[in-house]
C-alpha cells in the first residue's frame, strides 16, 4: 500500500482558558490526529465541546497552551519570523461559520476577496487583480458584476461564497472551514458543501470541516473525528464510523440523527450518554487506542479488549 503524505500533524494539542485561576477551561485537552494531503477530516461534536477552538487553534488564531501543530512537517506555534507567518497564513486559510460577521460591511466585495492578493503580493496591476476577483467570483458560482456590491446586498449562501473565494484568493493547501453551512437555509446547505467538494476536486485541497451536524459530515468527510468536552473520543473513516461507533458518546450522537421517513423518525430511540457511568478507576490509563487499523478510541486497555470483541460480532 502507497504511503500517503500526512499535511497537517496535531500532537497532545491543549488550549486552556484561565490558565493559573481557578475556574480553568479545558476547551481542547490533548488531542492528537492528523489529515492525509487531499483529504476531507471531519470534526464532530456538540456545541461547546472545543471543535471550533481546535480550528483556531491550528491556524493561530489562539496560541495553543501546549502541544504542537505541524503543517507539512514545520511547527505553525512558536517563534516565527515575518516571511515564515506570511507563508503559513498564505497556505492555510479559514472560512467562517458566520457569513454575516466575518465580512468587511464597509468593504466593496472585489476588496474584501482581493485583500489576501494584496497582502501577499500575487497581482502584478490592478487589471489583472481585477480579472483575478472575477474569476474567484466565477468559480464559487458568482459572477463580475457581484464585485462592486456590499455584503449586506447578499443572502446569506451568497455571503458564504464570498467568504470561499477569499480563502481561494491567495491559493491555499489547507482550509479550516469552521461551521460554514450552519447558518444557512437547509436548501442552501447542500449547495455549499457540493461547492466545497468540486473546488476540493479541482484544486487538490485539504480541508477540516468542523460541524455538529452529522449527516452533512459524513457526505462531505473521508474520515471523521468525535469531540466530547475537550477530548477526540474516537477518530476513523466515515463508514467505519456510521456502521461501527464503538464509544458509547459517539453512539448518541448518531442516535440523534433525524430521520426522513416520518414513521422510523416516530420510532426511533434515542441513545442517551451519562458520562458517569465510563468513570474510570484511579491508575487506569485512558489514551486514544488504536481497535482495528484506521480506528481508534478514546478508552482504558479493558475497554480495548471488549471493544475488539463487539467488532468480532
Amino acid at each position: 500500500m502507497e504511503q500517503r503524505e500526512i499535511l497537517l500533524e496535531v500532537n497532545h494539542l491543549k488550549q486552556y482558558f484561565n490558565a493559573g485561576k481557578h475556574n480553568i477551561v479545558k476547551a481542547v485537552d490533548d488531542i492528537s490526529f492528523f489529515i492525509y494531503k487531499g483529504e476531507t477530516l471531519g470534526l464532530v461534536g456538540e456545541s461547546g465541546c472545543g471543535k471550533s477552538t481546535t480550528g483556531r487553534t491550528i491556524i493561530r488564531l489562539y496560541e495553543a497552551t501546549d502541544g504542537e501543530v505541524l503543517f507539512r512537517g514545520k511547527n505553525v506555534h512558536g517563534k516565527k519570523s515575518k516571511e515564515e507567518m506570511k507563508t503559513l497564513n498564505r497556505k492555510m486559510q479559514m472560512i467562517f461559520q458566520d457569513p454575516y460577521a466575518s465580512l468587511n460591511p464597509r468593504m466593496k466585495v472585489s476588496d474584501i476577496i482581493a485583500e489576501g492578493i494584496d497582502i501577499h503580493g500575487l497581482a502584478s496591476s490592478k487589471e489583472e487583480r481585477m480579472n483575478q476577483v472575477y474569476e474567484l467570483l466565477e468559480t464559487v458560482g458568482l459572477n463580475r458584476e457581484h464585485a462592486n456590491r456590499y455584503p449586506h446586498e447578499f443572502s446569506g449562501g451568497q455571503r458564504q461564497r464570498i467568504g470561499i473565494a477569499r480563502a481561494l484568493a491567495v491559493q491555499p493547501d489547507f482550509i479550516i472551514a469552521d461551521e460554514p453551512i450552519s447558518a444557512l437555509d437547509v436548501s442552501i446547505q447542500a449547495q455549499v458543501v457540493n461547492l466545497l467538494k468540486q473546488l476540493q476536486k479541482e484544486k487538490g485541497l485539504t480541508y477540516l470541516f468542523i460541524a455538529h451536524d452529522l449527516s452533512m459530515v459524513k457526505y462531505i468527510s473521508d474520515r471523521i473525528g468525535v469531540m466530547y468536552f475537550g477530548k477526540l473520543v474516537e477518530i476513523t473513516t466515515s463508514e467505519e464510523l456510521y456502521n461501527n461507533p464503538l464509544h458509547p458518546y459517539t453512539k448518541s450522537l448518531l442516535s440523534a440523527i433525524p430521520q426522513p421517513d416520518p414513521i422510523s423518525e416516530r420510532k426511533r430511540k434515542r441513545t442517551p450518554y451519562d458520562p458517569a457511568v465510563h468513570q474510570y478507576s484511579e491508575g487506569e490509563e485512558v489514551k486514544m487506542r488504536e481497535v482495528k487499523p484506521g480506528h481508534f478510541v478514546l478508552c482504558s486497555e479493558k475497554e480495548l479488549k471488549q471493544y475488539q470483541e463487539q467488532l468480532k460480532k
